[in-house]
Formats: C-alpha cells, sequence, structure tokens
C-alpha cells in the first residue's frame, strides 16, 4: 500500500478479499442416549451463547474494481482477555497482520490495522454465522461481509515464503551478476526493493542512485551531465554474500557498482544551504521504539500523499526519506534519538511537497477532519519539531561519471 502497497482483507474501494479466523471455537460435545423433542432453557441458551460468540475463524471477499480479495479473520482472546485479531489477505501471500484494535460489544466487531490504515466495523447476525460491515482503506469505504468458517468452507491459508536470514553483519559484499538498463518510457513508479535477496531498482536516475546510495539530497549532489538527473535505469542485482543485507551493506554494493560500472569519482565538501533541522519538541518524542531485528532493513512506504507508515528505521533514514521524496531541501537529523522506530505521520501536503517523487500534489482539501500540515503533524504526531534554517551541508561533488556500460 501507498508507495509499495500491500492490501489486506476484502476492504471497500480496494478489490481485497478477506478470510479471518476467530481461534478459541467451543466444539459442542455429543450426548449419546435421548433427545428430548425439546431443548432445556440450559440446552438452549448454552446453544445461543456459543452462535454469538466471536472467537472463531471467519472470511470474506473483498470487492475492489481491480480484482476480488478473499480476506481470512481469526479472532481469539488473549491471557488477560483482550480481544484479538488476525487477518490474512489468503489472494496477495497470506502473511498475518496483527490487528492493533479489537473490540466486540452489542455484537458489533471493530478492528484497526495502523501498518495499513484499515478499520473494520460490522454488526454479527441474530444466528451467529455472518458478520456485515464496512471496510475502510482510504477515501472509498467498501462493504466487506464475513462468514463464519466450517473445516468444510475454511479457505486454506497460504505457507509464507521462507524468510531469508539476515547476512553476516561483518560481511562486505558486492553485487555479483548486475545488470543495467534503460527504463521502460511508460512504465509508473519508482522504487528501491530488496526481495529474496535480490536487488532492484524501478524508474531509477542516477541521481536517485546517488542518494540512496549516500543518503543525501539533490541540493547536496553538485556538477555532472544533466542525464545523471533525467535519464531513467532499472538494475536487477544479485549480492555475492548469502543472506538479507542490512541498509548498510546495501549502500555499499551500490556505491561500489556505481564506482566499476558507472567509473564514478567524486570529493566530499561543506556548504552553507537552506535546510530543515529536525529536533525534539518541548513535550519530547511520542514515538514507538522498535524492538525487532536492529540489523533488519527498514520500511518506509507511502499509503498515499501525506500518509507515511515507519517500521524498524533510525531518524536518519527518516529524515532520508523526508529529503528524496517530500522537501525540496536537505533535511538534518538533530534529534540525538538513537535506536530504530515505529509510527505514522498522516499530513495534508500542500504543492511545495513530493517533487522529488515527480508527483503533482492536489489541493488541500478542506473537510473538518483533514490531516493538519507537515510541520504541524510533525509535532502532534511525533513530537517533533521541523523548522527551516541555513546551515552547513555535507555535499557530494562529481569530478567524474560515464553513461552505465552495457550488460
Amino acid at each position: 500500500m501507498g508507495i509499495e502497497r500491500s492490501w489486506q482483507g476484502t476492504k471497500a474501494g480496494r478489490g481485497s478479499r478477506m478470510q479471518w479466523t476467530l481461534a478459541g471455537v467451543v466444539v459442542a460435545g455429543v450426548l449419546l442416549g435421548a433427545v428430548p423433542a425439546k431443548p432445556t432453557w440450559a440446552q438452549a441458551t448454552a446453544s445461543e451463547s456459543s452462535s454469538n460468540k466471536i472467537e472463531d475463524t471467519w472470511q470474506g471477499t473483498l470487492h475492489v474494481p481491480q480484482h476480488d480479495l478473499r480476506i481470512v479473520l481469526k479472532v481469539t482472546r488473549g491471557d488477560k482477555g483482550e480481544l484479538k485479531a488476525v487477518n490474512y489477505s489468503i489472494d496477495q501471500g497470506g502473511m498475518p497482520m496483527n490487528a492493533d484494535s479489537a473490540s466486540f460489544e452489542d455484537k458489533t466487531l471493530k478492528f484497526g490495522i495502523d501498518m495499513i490504515d484499515g478499520k473494520y466495523e460490522g454488526k454479527m447476525s441474530a444466528d451467529g454465522k455472518s458478520i456485515d460491515g464496512t471496510w475502510t482503506q482510504g477515501p472509498n469505504p467498501l462493504p466487506l461481509l464475513f462468514e463464519r468458517a466450517t473445516p468444510a468452507t475454511a479457505w486454506a491459508i497460504p505457507e509464507p515464503p521462507p524468510r531469508l536470514p539476515p547476512m553476516d553483519p561483518k560481511a562486505d559484499p558486492s553485487f555479483e551478476v548486475a545488470t543495467i538498463k534503460p527504463s521502460k518510457p511508460d512504465q509508473p513508479g519508482k522504487a528501491f526493493l530488496v526481495r529474496g535477496g535480490q536487488f532492484t531498482t524501478i524508474n531509477t536516475t542516477v541521481a536517485d542512485m546517488l542518494k540512496f546510495a549516500y543518503g543525501v539530497q539533490d541540493k547536496q549532489v553538485i556538477g555532472g551531465p544533466d542525464w545523471v538527473s533525467t535519464t531513467k535505469f532499472d538494475i536487477e542485482a544479485k549480492p555475492d554474500t548469502p543472506g538479507s543485507p542490512s541498509e548498510t551493506q546495501l549502500r555499499s554494493m551500490l556505491q561500489k557498482l556505481l564506482a566499476d560500472r558507472l567509473q564514478l569519482k567524486f570529493h566530499r565538501d561543506e556548504r552553507d544551504l537552506s535546510a530543515y533541522v529536525l529536533s525534539v519538541g518541548k513535550t519530547g518524542q511520542k514515538m514507538k521504539q522498535d524492538t525487532g531485528d536492529p540489523n533488519g532493513l527498514p520500511a518506509l512506504f507511502f499509503q498515499g500523499l501525506g500518509n507515511l507508515m515507519v517500521r524498524n528505521a533510525t531518524m536518519k533514514e527518516f529524515t532520508g526519506l523526508m529529503q528524496s521524496a517530500v522537501l525540496d531541501r536537505p533535511v538534518v537529523d538533530r534529534t540525538g534519538l538513537d535506536g530504530r522506530w515505529d509510527f505514522r505521520l498522516k499530513w495534508t501536503p500542500d504543492e511545495s511537497q513530493f517533487g522529488g517523487m515527480g508527483v503533482k500534489v492536489p489541493p488541500p482539501s478542506d473537510a473538518a477532519d483533514a490531516p493538519p500540515p507537515l510541520f504541524t503533524a510533525v509535532q502532534e504526531e511525533l513530537g517533533l519539531k521541523l523548522e527551516a534554517t541555513k546551515t552547513s551541508v555535507e555535499v557530494l561533488v562529481l569530478d567524474h561519471i560515464e553513461q552505465p556500460s552495457a550488460n
């Protein structure tokens, strides 16, 4: 979702099907012997209670313009009785996505998944066999009907692909094989991806590669011919070392590739430039520190203009994305915050933003619930402060560079 999107569930307006599994199913025992013509009060009450339990496996199809998505939802209770929900979009790989919030009151199920900015609300039927509701992810809510799954009707959840183990942190890898070719003229988007140990770029200029490899912004790259910023290339490259590289290792491999295939030579310098400085606000930061793999790759992706999801990222990685994709000048990290962080940042962008992605920002919404401007959102949502100033910034001065050599 976002610039690189993954949707789960059968969602309104997004073309997904969701199947949900609510765990903790109560299996009714079979009583041998005579069965009364009518159930006793106790039996009727137990049957009704069981049929209305939300803990179970549910499934439904989300009808979106592109295609249908089957969604499985599993609902369980935690050790303290709290409701838990896990969503599987089985037509998109079936990776589990844990709900960040879930409740069931007055036969109404609600849950939300922050990572994809998705929310569901639905009412259970009188017989407890279905939940009729709405999936909201973006501006166009979609209807989503869940039905209680049975052994005969349950959809199979795909086995997740094997996770590539981390590359040896002491390794100094290079690309063993690398293909660089001009991008297709009508190919949309722009991306840097790592999938199954393969590094890929789509629609990237050499300037984009320099910004990614060295963590700089457009104005920090000085000199070079015009084609550096205009001609687009796709890269497919395989590391010579097994495992999933850290971001530091990935940047190092791209630096070596630029030196080898483009004969890149440059020197570093300091220039006084107009920039944005990121610091901690007076009330302190409000983000959640990531407790996952400190050597894992960060995930920073847009789920729409002004809707940024950040997982396992350092402040330097966050400012690097903001200066390369959103803002028109370098962003300097002066928060003093170490470690990796998880957060969502939602704001209403203006026409000066997202030039680095070649996107034209639409006029701001006048809706009462529209997110605030960027600088306000950074302060209110993250507890940080972003302010414009002029400061000394490191730059890369290109001394020599050539068009990528033929493959």
